[in-house]
């Protein structure tokens, strides 16, 4: 069978020519999401997604109506490849069941693959550059100094951790590891 997928980004846009593509491309059953391509939202890509069985094919107008992001098409791919599904792009003319088309299948993967060590490489200079100018990383602390001293005192004074915690509304786990801040 032949499931066809297409997307637009919002209400105002019209799927129309990537329904006519689909239907040209024998599609036995067209599914049709309207969300912006970040969204993790697209009901109709999972019922499609779900449908698929080996041996069926996937079409769809243009690779990025399908994924997210480089790394999303290429975990979606890699899904359908795993489940002996064939994918066809009918713009970029991309057909998983050809060698060329699994060639190219590959190389979308070790661009994935270049981009996520990329936003790794990007992200700890930025933390580097940020511990550099003296920015402090990570949460907050659920309690002020004045709220750890406070509780340091009426545990002192023999309140139960519990009782303390349930007063600065924080759970026992919270207390104790703001209290192992002052020591």
């Amino acid at each position: 069978m032949k499931y066809g997928y297409a997307r637009v980004s919002t209400d105002d846009q019209k799927a129309d020519l990537q329904i006519a593509a689909l239907k040209k491309a024998d599609c036995d059953f067209i599914f049709t999401d309207t969300a912006t391509g970040a969204s993790n939202k697209r009901p109709e890509l999972t019922r499609c997604l779900a449908a698929l069985r080996a041996g069926d094919t996937l079409i769809v107008w243009k690779l990025d109506r399908l994924g997210r992001s480089l790394s999303h098409l290429v975990a979606v791919l890699a899904e359908l490849q795993s489940m002996g599904v064939a994918f066809l792009s009918l713009t970029e003319a991309i057909d998983t069941a050809s060698a060329a088309g699994r060639l190219m299948g590959h190389i979308l993967g070790a661009l994935a693959e270049f981009e996520r060590a990329l936003i790794v490489e990007r992200t700890q200079a930025g933390l580097k550059a940020a511990k550099n100018r003296g920015t402090k990383l990570g949460r907050k602390p659920s309690l002020s100094d004045d709220q750890r001293k406070h509780a340091r005192e009426l545990i002192n004074r023999g309140e139960s951790p519990a009782t303390v915690a349930k007063l600065l509304n924080v759970c026992r786990a919270t207390l104790y590891n703001s209290l192992k801040l002052d020591k």
